[in-house]
């Protein structure tokens, strides 16, 4: 089984934002990191960064093609009901990314599952989200000097 572990955050709500993803591959309990990445996505909300996590976690999967079930593990409830179909799509900022992830998840043959879990679960790439913000901003501190 492949374990997806995604966050997105901004540094004020919108604000400079940035997403973190961890993948790894589970065999018999025990689980090996196949993949980090992380990602400056400039000036957005909180919840458009969360599923910008998502969309990078699921480029990434389809490079490595799974054909196992992913878990994908989100600190964000609203992301988890939204794509499970508990929650209704109500904002329109977000409608544009919803259809994509569910597009994408379309092609994934192995199955998936999405479980919402505490943030101190998510700490791994809750810290890539963070470098993510930290770096681009660095970046645009720099260009602005």
């Amino acid at each position: 089984m492949i374990y997806v572990y995604t966050d997105g955050g901004s540094r004020g709500n919108p604000g400079p934002a940035g997403c973190g993803v961890v993948i790894q591959k589970c065999i018999d309990g025990k689980c090996a990191t196949i993949g980090e990445y992380h990602r400056y996505i400039g000036e957005t909300t909180n919840n458009q960064a969360e599923y910008q996590a998502l969309l990078l976690a699921l480029d990434e999967l389809s490079k490595l093609n799974p054909t196992q079930k992913v878990l994908f593990h989100l600190d964000s409830r609203l992301v988890v009901e939204q794509i499970k179909g508990t929650y209704k799509m109500k904002n329109a900022g977000l409608k544009p990314l919803f259809d994509r992830v569910k597009q994408q998840l379309d092609t994934f043959h192995g199955g998936y599952q999405f479980e919402y879990i505490p943030r101190e679960r998510n700490a791994h790439a809750d810290r890539l989200a963070n470098k993510a913000m930290d770096e681009g901003m660095r970046s645009t501190n720099e260009q602005v000097l």
